[in-house]
Order: structure tokens, then C-alpha cells, then sequence
């Protein structure tokens, strides 16, 4: 059995058998709540005991099919399950069930945003031939969105710049991010918001990976760059603490499931110990 995702709009013809279940409360998904934390494999969500918003088709993981929906307000979960966040749960799944939690995540924050047209403020209705939202009255259509933003690691000579944003708890620190402007490169981007937020300047900039963020629907395209002049000037706002760490002096990073622990990794080395539990150490 491969835990291989295959992406679907169309929901195959029902053999009888169960099937995954996404289901979001707020930001919060249902999981069980004795051992490694595990989705509901069942045929139907009635099963659950929960009401729910009408169920949505991702695809087929493991063979079986992927369903997504919503858990209205409050609702309390089913005895032997949990509500849990999802970069919580990042920490102890595999990559693809990870990536296809966001997934499910983006759809419904996306189908939320739009049940009423941008344009004209008509209800929006399913396109029954893609995964859209399309306007009855004058015709426009909307695309689930994907964010863009640049992470990056700046080395200078050994040490790698950390900051930490006013969301971070304190002692926490992670490689730089910001989203791309309007008609701007993404190797722009990544001068800008160094520029902006710590005051440094870069040169050397190269790709190195991307990895979808859910939160709430980004892609996070991965670069690394050399210092190239200015010392940190934080902010105040974005970024209020930042530093150059090498080796052996790394505050608390992000866990190795992160893009942005592998950019710390790639530009000093792999070198980082975690705490057994693979978190912020």
C-alpha cells in the first residue's frame, strides 16, 4: 500500500469501504486521541456524530478516498478523538500526510472566502468540471489562492541570521520570511525584506526548495544568500530580536520538518540537535 496522495475532483464510484476524513473546527482537526495520532477512517462522517458543512473530495491516500469538511462552531469531538492543530501534528507525521492536511486546510479557507461573488456579491456556485467557484451572474470565477513567500537563510563567513517575529515565543528564532509584492522577482523579494526588516544587504542569492504553509495558504520558496554589508537594525514590528549564530550557539529553531530548519541546516551545517521530540528545542 503506498502512502503516495493522487490528487481528484471527481469522487470515485463508492465500493462500500471506509475513507479518510479531514475535518476542521476553526483550525483544529480532528484526530484520535489514544497513540500516535490518527484521521478517522470511516465510511460515512455520520458515524462520527458530527454535523457537518457539505463534504469536499481531495483524492485517494493510501487507496481509499480523502474527504474534507468544516465542524461548525464549538463542537465538541467524538468520544476517543481530539481536536489538534495541524503544525502540531506536523511534528510526528510523515511529510505527505502533512502536506495533505494543508491541503484540505486551504480548501476550505478558500471555499469559505468565497461563497459570495468579489464582484457583484451574488452567491458563487461550483464549477462542475474544476476546482472553482463561479459567479452565476457575471461570470467571475475564483481559483483556490496560493500566497508566495521568500525564506532565507543569510550566511556570513560561519554564522547564519536568525530573528525572531513578536508571534514567536521568546527564545524562539527562525530564518527570515516575507511575502512577494506586486510585480516584483522572488530574488527581489528576498533583497527587500532583508533590507527592510534587519537592515543587512545580500548578494548570492539561490533557490533551494519551496514547501507549502497552510497558515493560511502559502507557498514558502526557500533561498540562501550571502551577507553582502550593514549590520542588524531590527524593525521593531516584523522582527524584534535578531542575531548572526553559528555552530554550538543556536538558539531555539525550527523542528527538521520545516523549510526553514533545512536552510539553517544547509548554511551551517547539520549540526542542530532537537529534543527527542523532534520540536523547538
Amino acid at each position: 500500500m503506498t502512502d503516495s496522495f493522487i490528487a481528484g475532483f471527481a469522487p470515485p464510484p463508492d465500493d462500500g469501504g471506509p475513507a479518510w476524513w479531514f475535518i476542521y473546527c476553526q483550525d483544529k482537526l480532528l484526530v484520535t486521541r489514544d497513540g500516535p495520532p490518527r484521521l478517522p477512517l470511516v465510511r460515512r462522517a455520520s458515524e462520527l456524530g458530527l454535523e457537518l458543512d457539505a463534504p469536499r473530495y481531495l483524492g485517494l491516500w493510501q487507496g481509499r478516498p480523502c474527504y474534507v469538511a468544516w465542524a461548525p462552531g464549538q463542537a465538541p469531538p467524538p468520544a476517543g478523538y481530539d481536536w489538534h492543530g495541524l503544525y502540531g501534528l506536523a511534528l510526528g507525521w510523515p511529510e505527505a500526510l502533512t502536506a495533505l492536511g494543508g491541503r484540505a486546510k486551504q480548501i476550505l479557507a478558500w471555499e469559505k472566502r468565497n461563497r459570495f461573488c468579489g464582484a457583484c456579491a451574488a452567491p458563487m456556485a461550483d464549477d462542475p468540471k474544476e476546482r472553482a467557484r463561479r459567479c452565476p451572474r457575471c461570470g467571475l470565477v475564483a481559483y483556490p489562492r496560493v500566497s508566495p513567500a521568500v525564506i532565507v537563510a543569510v550566511r556570513r563567513r560561519d554564522k547564519v541570521l536568525l530573528g525572531r517575529s513578536p508571534r514567536f515565543a521568546p527564545g524562539r528564532m527562525s530564518v527570515l520570511a516575507g511575502f512577494v509584492e506586486p510585480g516584483e522577482t522572488l530574488e527581489q523579494t528576498v533583497a527587500r525584506e532583508l533590507a527592510e526588516e534587519v537592515g543587512v544587504q545580500v548578494e548570492d542569492i539561490r533557490y533551494v526548495a519551496s514547501q507549502p504553509w497552510p497558515f493560511p495558504d502559502s507557498l514558502m520558496i526557500g533561498f540562501t544568500c550571502q551577507w553582502a554589508g550593514g549590520e542588524i537594525n531590527i524593525d521593531g514590528e516584523e522582527i524584534v530580536e535578531a542575531g548572526w549564530y553559528g555552530p554550538g550557539e543556536l538558539p531555539r529553531i525550527p523542528p527538521r520538518s520545516t523549510i526553514a530548519r533545512q536552510l539553517i541546516d544547509l548554511v551551517i551545517g547539520d549540526s542542530a540537535e532537537l529534543d527527542p521530540g523532534g520540536g523547538w528545542r
